[in-house]
């Protein structure tokens, strides 16, 4: 297993040949290390709605067919606007 910081709230776990994106806040943070375009995820993790954790979610997504999973409010709402989600319940 392979866990990269980017900033803030971002990371990257890999395992099992997956990638999983926790949060995906790259453009305008002053504490991201790479750009949005240079990450490949399988799946996109959503810890909350808040623009500093979903900033690139949707362009990720749809970019990379990744797959966004949140709660499902948020991600029929993610979905409205073009990615591919999966809702989940708390």
């Amino acid at each position: 297993m392979k866990v990269t910081y980017h900033g803030h709230a971002t990371v990257m776990v890999e395992t099992g040949g997956k990638k999983i994106l926790f949060d995906p806040f790259f453009t305008g943070n002053p504490k991201a290390d790479v750009k949005a375009e240079d990450v490949r995820p399988d799946y996109i993790l959503l810890t909350h709605g808040h623009g500093d954790h979903t900033a690139d979610a949707v362009s990720i997504a749809k970019r990379t067919g990744a797959t966004i999973v949140a709660v499902y409010e948020l991600a029929t709402l993610l979905g409205w606007r073009g990615a591919r989600t999966h809702g989940v319940g708390l």
